[in-house]
């Protein structure tokens, strides 16, 4: 991996957590994912008028993509609103490259070095030490639950990604149509609203606006640097964002224990860096 393609994907770790810690920092997490989702599908519909068509190749990909992204947004509400950002972030992060790796090694036989071994025991290692704590006042287990099977939805939307926007030929039209069909997202949200009287304020609408532009251009990138570097290493990369949400999570949100987390988060970014690294 180059040190452009590296410098992207850590821009996009930072993006990755921050907006998450919105989700978590907010009462309305539905307004927010709401906002979020709609501001992907805004800029979606301006990305197909700009950029080519993506090949027809592609759309198998964009069409499974779209449906994990379904099931991700509804599952990142309930880990949010049951778990802590510290340990459900590096939960469900870490796995996603461990998943991607180990699923090669068996799948496709590929083969994995010492290095991706020890990458791969070092996030097992720090995703359980996050798995088992309960010293956290909103700690639980189907937080831990939730966190497992976002895991395993991000694992398979980065590879249905990772594979679509390579046979697609216009990365920005691949990105287009996958941010736009997550517009049922905030439409059905809308709609209960509306059913029930109620509404989206306007602090929550710019928040939204402002995590979804975060969350754009972290997958956006995400996307971009796929087309130029290894697939496994810039899904390991990426999740060193596991890092900077353990700090959000104990620097703003004071959540506990301290040291559990931050030793767990650290081994998981080691393993990660590992992971990259082979």
């Amino acid at each position: 991996m180059s040190l452009t393609a590296l410098s992207l994907v850590l821009l996009a770790a930072i993006l990755h957590a921050g907006w998450n810690a919105l989700v978590k920092a907010v009462d309305d997490r539905a307004g927010i994912l709401a906002a979020v989702s709609a501001a992907h599908a805004v800029l979606g519909l301006c990305l197909i008028a700009l950029a080519p068509a993506p090949a027809m190749a592609s759309w198998p990909s964009i069409a499974i993509s779209t449906g994990l992204h379904y099931g991700y947004y509804v599952l990142l509400f309930q880990a949010y609103r049951h778990g802590d950002l510290s340990q459900v972030y590096p939960i469900s992060r870490g796995l996603a490259p461990a998943l991607v790796a180990l699923s090669a090694v068996l799948l496709i036989h590929e083969a994995m070095t010492p290095m991706g071994w020890f990458g791969l025991a070092c996030v097992s290692l720090g995703v359980g030490i996050l798995a088992v704590q309960r010293g956290a006042v909103h700690a639980s287990g189907q937080a831990v639950g939730i966190a497992i099977c976002l895991g395993l939805l991000i694992a398979a939307y980065s590879v249905a990604d990772g594979i679509g926007v390579r046979l697609s030929d216009s990365v920005f039209g691949y990105m287009g149509w996958l941010f736009l069909l997550e517009f049922p997202v905030p439409l059905s949200i809308a709609i209960a609203r509306r059913r029930h009287g109620g509404g989206f304020g306007g602090r929550m609408l710019m928040l939204g606006a402002l995590g979804g532009i975060a969350s754009v251009s972290a997958y956006g990138i995400v996307l971009y640097v796929k087309t130029i570097a290894p697939l496994g290493a810039v899904s390991a990369v990426r999740e060193s964002s596991v890092i900077f949400a353990a700090l959000l999570g104990i620097l703003v949100f004071g959540e506990r224990p301290v040291g559990a987390r931050l030793v767990a988060s650290a081994v998981v970014a080691a393993g990660v860096v590992a992971l990259a690294l082979t």
